[in-house]
């Protein structure tokens, strides 16, 4: 009897040898990105699914929140970040394979109104700042933290407008956030950046920062240190190749990565 068990044994552990490096490979990319990707990287997501790559699924949020996340532990594999801040952030706290980041993608910021809205240009002075902005608020991303809250208080600051606004913010946790705001009519403008206004048929833009009020928006792209298996390292490939790159500048993203 124990003979007969023996191969019986040693084929069920061959069998689990085999079978826990293939649940690696099909257990789904987790990938955590700012918030103003959400569009592209679902459809970009659902290509590389289709391709025959592994399903993906996403967590979108502002840059800070999701590298505190990942910093405490958070399961991603890939992190997609609004700046080069907070991706550097991760890379000292190890969490990062630093010869994996690379600078994807740009951006550019405007401030967007109600579609419904009589504005149609503003001009960089505070009367029409003022004017515009009537006894409303500016939506704008939490301006010490989330990136594009950052640039737009940097912006500000450069164009001699922030003492216009400084007392009428009207803060969100993320960009998208911001943006809903002035899509619900709830503020007369919002600072966002250009992708988010194009997605939205709610929304115009009025006007676009010059690019030398603010530090470059950059969108560093990146495996974990926990990341496993060739998922994530194809999904990346993938995101750096030319059908992600469609998507990408189809929706107003430069595509800085060749």
């Amino acid at each position: 009897m124990v003979r007969c068990l023996r191969p019986f044994v040693w084929l069920t552990a061959l069998l689990l040898a085999f079978a826990a490096p293939a649940s690696a490979q099909t257990s789904p990319v987790t990938v955590f990105a700012a918030a103003s990707l959400k569009d592209v990287l679902e459809e970009a997501g659902k290509a590389f699914t289709a391709s025959g790559g592994q399903e993906v699924r996403f967590s979108f949020a502002s840059s800070a929140l999701l590298a505190k996340q990942i910093e405490n532990g958070a399961p991603a594999d890939l992190f997609a970040s609004a700046d080069l801040k907070w991706m550097d952030y991760l890379v000292e706290k190890d969490r990062i394979q630093r010869a994996s980041v690379t600078p994807l993608l740009g951006n550019h910021l405007v401030v967007a109104a109600p579609v419904s809205s009589p504005l149609t240009t503003l001009d960089w002075n505070e009367a029409a700042f003022g004017k515009a902005m009537g006894d409303g608020r500016l939506a704008v991303a939490e301006v010490t933290a989330v990136p594009a809250g950052i640039y737009a208080k940097q912006a500000l600051q450069k164009l001699g407008l922030w003492g216009v606004v400084e007392n009428r913010l009207a803060q969100s946790d993320n960009v998208r956030a911001a943006l809903m705001f002035v899509d619900r009519g709830e503020v007369p403008l919002a600072i966002v950046y250009t992708t988010d206004a194009l997605a939205d048929p709610k929304v115009k833009i009025v006007a676009q920062f010059p690019a030398d009020s603010h530090e470059p928006i950059v969108y560093p792209f990146a495996l974990t240190a926990k990341a496993e298996g060739e998922g994530p390292k194809q999904f990346l490939a993938f995101l750096k190749g030319p059908v992600a790159a469609a998507i990408f500048e189809k929706a107003g993203f430069p595509v800085l990565h060749p």
